[in-house]
């Protein structure tokens, strides 16, 4: 008898995909959604990113070298080096979206059956990459009541084991939307350095920062300069999610000889891709500021709403563009089919994402929903209100 692999069996469906199909059975009944389910920005890409492929003179699409354009990886060296990260264009591999860079770095830090730090809720995506290297993911639980952020580094040691190979952290959080401090980031970087441990800083989200003070990179990080890989991606920063270009960058030499391998063995990043964000670096600065200040706009619209519903916790998100929320209901996941398939206002109904499959036991986030808002604000506004009613008569609301 045909059977797939035991590593295929094991691989859990996308967290925020999943109840698309109720989403789309409910649109196919004349229902209207507003989708909170993804981050899929809605705010336009630089006009710079737009115009350098439409501008384009070619004859042909070729193989980009499997390193990535020369064009793009120097201008990405003067995108960190203008945050305060000191990287030369050889230091940095292009990837096939913020995704695969995970991947290859899992794939080129740990061998099977080693173990990997994550602090929970984390990328839903992480577990299915971990289970596709064979690594053991070893979360470590952040609360809803204390915002998320990260707990005491006493718990982070107690974690730690022989087998124990690297310290994968968010920074802003998908789905929290927390923000790490900086005193909380050197402080594990330290621990890193002690045991000797890979920090993989997925920072994919930095210009989405909502505070006074600049993102603090891991990369900033005294002393840790090679253990530290950076994994960044366009998709979110210059809303180009669709040209799958991301990035690995460190200083380790061996480190990038190694990711260097798993990309020529993949051939190369997107040729149209590439030349979409070497244009999107060229976008002026205002691009950057009023995308953040529409994002806050949207954070605090949303957070409004949601804290007049009775028994909602929602603590504020300072980076990304997630919120998430602990409702009074008994399975959020229930209540997210059910708000797809049974409850509709005025047309339209809500589709969100069900905290389960950011944590490691699903049971944590049996009362929680990811919320994106990547609407605008008067969307937003009218979402809530939907969420809200569709509470008020759903009949596994808890009192």
């Amino acid at each position: 008898m045909l059977e797939l692999s035991n590593v295929a069996k094991q691989l859990p469906y996308s967290a925020t995909r999943v109840l698309v199909p109720y989403a789309q059975a409910a649109q196919a009944r004349g229902l209207k959604v507003y989708k909170l389910n993804i981050g899929q920005p809605d705010v336009a890409a630089p006009k710079s990113a737009i115009d350098a492929v439409r501008n384009i003179d070619l004859k042909l699409i070729s193989y980009p070298d499997s390193h990535g354009n020369a064009g793009l990886l120097k201008g990405m060296s003067e995108y960190y080096k203008g945050i305060g990260i000191n990287i030369e264009p050889e230091e940095i591999v292009t990837t096939v979206g913020g995704s695969e860079a995970v991947s290859i770095v899992m794939g080129a830090t740990c061998n099977p059956g080693d173990e990997m730090i994550v602090f929970e809720p984390f990328y839903a995506n992480y577990l299915n990459m971990a289970i596709q290297h064979g690594i053991k993911l070893v979360p470590i639980t952040t609360r809803i009541e204390d915002g998320f952020a990260l707990p005491d580094m006493a718990e982070v040691e107690k974690k730690i084991t022989p087998r124990t190979k690297a310290v994968l952290v968010i920074n802003p959080g998908n789905p929290s939307g927390c923000l790490y401090s900086k005193e909380a980031l050197l402080e594990l970087g330290a621990i890193a350095k002690k045991h000797d441990l890979w920090v993989l800083a997925d920072e994919v989200y930095r210009e989405f920062c909502y505070t006074d003070e600049p993102h603090f990179s891991c990369m900033h990080i005294p002393g840790l300069e090679q253990n530290v890989i950076l994994i960044d991606s366009a998709s979110k920063r210059w809303s180009l999610c669709g040209t799958r270009i991301g990035f690995v960058v460190s200083h380790h030499k061996d480190m990038m000889n190694a990711v260097l391998r798993y990309a020529q063995a993949r051939l190369c990043a997107p040729a149209l891709g590439q030349i979409a964000v070497e244009g999107a670096l060229k976008a002026p600065q205002s691009y950057y500021d009023a995308t953040r200040t529409e994002y806050i706009s949207r954070r605090d619209a949303m957070l409004a709403e949601l804290r007049k519903i009775d028994g909602v916790i929602a603590p504020t998100p300072m980076g990304a563009f997630y919120a998430v929320a602990q409702l009074p209901v008994d399975d959020s996941t229930k209540f997210c089919i059910w708000m797809l398939e049974h409850f509709s206002h005025e047309g339209w109904t809500v589709q969100m994402t069900p905290m389960g499959g950011f944590y490691f036991d699903a049971e944590k986030g049996r009362q929680q929903v990811r919320l994106a808002y990547v609407l605008e604000k008067e969307k937003l506004v009218k979402a809530m209100d939907i969420l809200r009613r569709g509470l008020e008569v759903y009949p596994g609301r808890i009192k």
